[in-house]
């Protein structure tokens, strides 16, 4: 009998497994704020801060103890002393500023000098006496637009337009019936914010400074009417 051929099996093809796919749940918002957490505490007790103080930013102008300077809404004043203070991690210098018309002392920082001047010049003076002499400015607009013009050239701290107040607002004469009440208080402001910074800048009496202005305004005293 024949021999039987032997038949080779074919080797079956093994076929790879596909790696099984695991999804990742999304954390929820409070793990995520833990976590947070986490990290900023252990990145904080690695590196510790280190606060630094910082310096007030200066400006150039320096004022020194004793010396008059000029504060817009208040007027005249003498610089009595030059503190610090740490506020708010920074190191401030400021002025102690006493204002002798008021009874008012003021505390300003160095670094807001902008809001102070010093006192005029002899020459700036003499500017403002040549304006208290000149003829008035009379406007037509209606009074309560006038005086707060008038109250904001006063509280801007500038001689000239303070020595224009008090040549407008002026009657003349002391006479209390010439002027309504809120004008007088005007020129009254004005006039003796003027007087105090000619009483700095000339350092003589208050009695002297007066007669130098209204003898410049042509003023009339009550006394030399009723003789």
């Amino acid at each position: 009998m024949p021999k039987k051929k032997k038949v080779k099996k074919s080797k079956k093809t093994k076929f790879l497994k596909k790696p099984k796919i695991t999804k990742i749940k999304a954390k929820s918002k409070n793990e995520n704020k833990i976590l947070e957490k986490k990290t900023q505490s252990s990145s904080s007790d690695e590196k510790p801060e280190i606060k630094k103080i910082k310096k007030q930013p200066t400006e150039k102008r320096a004022y020194n103890l004793k010396e008059h300077v000029v504060y817009p809404k208040h007027g005249v004043g003498i610089i009595t002393a030059v503190e610090k203070a740490t506020i708010g991690e920074i190191d401030i210098q400021f002025y102690k500023i006493f204002i002798e018309k008021e009874k008012l002392t003021l505390t300003v920082p160095i670094n807001q000098q902008s809001k102070l001047r010093p006192i005029s010049s002899i020459n700036q003076i003499n500017k403002c006496v040549s304006i208290l002499k000149t003829k008035p400015k009379i406007k037509r607009t209606m009074w309560s637009r006038r005086a707060q013009e008038y109250d904001q050239k006063i509280n801007s701290g500038k001689i000239y337009e303070l020595a224009e107040v008090v040549k407008d607002l002026n009657k003349n004469t002391d006479i209390i019936a010439d002027q309504s009440y809120s004008e007088r208080q005007l020129f009254e402001k004005a006039y003796d914010r003027l007087k105090s910074e000619f009483e700095a800048v000339l350092k003589v009496s208050p009695e002297e400074v007066q007669k130098k202005m209204d003898k410049a305004l042509g003023r009339v005293q009550v006394s030399e009417i009723t003789e």
